[in-house]
């Protein structure tokens, strides 16, 4: 099974049996982020993670093999980058991305954020304005090897 099958497969079994991204997390005991990407092609669980998922959403062997698969990552590309909420993460970065830049050397040194080694929250904050988006990012910092 390819990941486009499994990712195909889990998304029908997510929505006839009603369940949320969370909710399915839950199952599997992992971040509701890091399922979903798992789910969509972005990452591969251990086999007993797998086996987690396929069970909470009665799926079979085939999608608990290929959660298992290391995927191809950033599969969505250029065409990803075109949807309207995504966009905003591009846009963000394009206002906000040499002030990043800046502030992470400023406190860090020469380096970069790890999206190996790195966490994800989203969460709803309601506010009588209109609720908002909160997104929390992780990374480890690792610095540029001088030699």
């Amino acid at each position: 099974m390819t990941k486009d099958q499994m990712r195909e497969a889990i998304i029908e079994a997510k929505a006839s049996k009603g369940m949320t991204w969370e909710q399915i997390a839950e199952k599997v005991g992992c971040s509701p982020v890091f399922v979903t990407a798992t789910c969509l092609g972005e990452h591969s669980m251990t086999p007993e993670q797998a086996e987690k998922l396929s069970g909470a959403l009665g799926l079979g062997k085939e999608v608990t093999q290929a959660l298992t698969d290391c995927p191809m990552k950033a599969r969505q590309g250029e065409e990803l980058m075109n949807d309207p909420l995504i966009y905003r993460f591009k846009e963000i970065g394009m206002v906000y991305g040499e002030s990043f830049k800046e502030l992470v050397h400023e406190k860090f040194g020469d380096g970069i954020m790890s999206a190996i080694d790195f966490t994800m929250d989203v969460d709803k904050e309601e506010d009588p304005k209109g609720d908002r988006v909160k997104i929390t990012m992780s990374g480890k910092f690792l610095p540029y090897k001088r030699w």
